[in-house]
């Protein structure tokens, strides 16, 4: 539930996806490090000292690097549509990815993830210890739908003078929508259109941010013109 009522509605990752995404990440690590290995190894000490530096980044900053600048998807999350959010299912962001993967140390004991693993079917939400330390969830995303127009879904040029700022805007709600609730995008609608009734806000905002998206990969010509809000 948002702050404002909205209902949000979330599908929970449990072990076995996420331990197939670690599965997939972890062997991206390994042939990684292996690769290095064969250039690096035959450099002697100083080889051995940038296989350490290198196994030092693979290990904590692949995962932290992944989450932030990725939408909170590593490869292995992204391959099982996987993302980490947090908790009201904004973003992940730099401070929440350190803590929830710096506490995989915990995790590991005794062996082999079983912390994180007994937590996980304890919790409710299949959190691990660095997830409730961080305030994180790992949730299941519907893959993004053809973007392409199609059944109705027709560009429509806003008719107001768009900024940098709305633009971004526009194409930011057209990526997260399929990971809304139909109210919150209605929500969301209607701070643009008020005019307008919920569902129709939100098909209007949706073809307005169609023609942005076309506009953006030049399938569109023309400024959006129109009056000012």
């Amino acid at each position: 539930m948002t702050p404002e009522g909205v209902p949000l509605v979330l599908t929970l990752a449990g072990p076995i996806p996420r331990a197939v995404a670690y599965l997939i990440d972890f062997c991206i690590r390994l042939v990684v490090y292996l690769v290095a290995a064969l250039f690096l190894g035959p450099l002697g000490g100083v080889g051995m000292g940038l296989l350490l530096i290198l196994f030092f980044l693979l290990e904590w900053g692949y995962p932290i690097l992944f989450e932030v600048l990725r939408h909170g998807q590593t490869p292995g999350k992204k391959a099982l549509h996987l993302t980490v959010v947090k908790e009201d299912a904004t973003p992940v962001d730099l401070n929440a990815s350190l803590i929830r993967n710096l506490l995989r140390t915990a995790d590991l004991f005794p062996t082999f993830y079983l912390a994180g693993l007994i937590t996980m079917l304890i919790d409710r939400r299949f959190r691990r210890l660095g997830d409730l330390a961080a305030g994180t969830l790992v949730v299941h995303v519907t893959p993004p739908p053809d973007s392409t127009p199609h059944n109705g879904d027709t560009p429509l040029a806003p008719d107001w003078a768009v900024t940098i700022s709305d633009r971004q805007l526009l194409l930011n709600f057209l990526e997260r929508s399929p990971q809304l609730s139909s109210g919150r995008r209605a929500e969301l609608a209607q701070l643009a259109f008020p005019e307008l009734p919920p569902d129709a806000a939100a098909q209007r905002l949706r073809h307005v941010a169609l023609y942005m998206q076309g506009a953006a990969q030049g399938s569109v010509q023309g400024p959006a013109e129109g009056k000012a809000p």
